[in-house]
């Protein structure tokens, strides 16, 4: 049987993975947000380079997404995007190593 507080924690947690979902779907690479008169920066490179996994899974259904910018304010934004690809993957990496390590 169901309990009420089960289903409702089973409700929240779908709503909470669909807002956050939505939410990072909503700064994609290539949905516009970035012109050639207003280019993608720093930050935003962090932000395409977290969430690169997400847009080329998206971009497989959407041809217009893309896992990089291209209206990019040039070496800020690559350095912004590479940080993050190294950080996010490589921080992963070095994490299961020490925890090898330990046993």
């Amino acid at each position: 049987m169901d309990h009420p507080k089960y289903t409702e924690k089973i409700l929240i947690i779908v709503a909470l993975v669909f807002a956050l979902t939505l939410l990072m779907t909503a700064c994609l690479p290539g949905t516009l947000l970035a012109t050639e008169d207003k280019p993608a920066g720093f930050f935003m490179g962090i932000w395409h380079g977290w969430i690169a996994p997400i847009s080329l899974i998206v971009g497989i259904f959407d041809p217009s997404v893309r896992i990089y910018e291209q209206n990019n304010s040039g070496w800020l934004y690559d350095f912004g995007f590479y940080i993050a690809i190294i950080s996010g993957f490589g921080g992963l990496s070095l994490a299961r190593r020490k925890g090898r390590r330990r046993n």
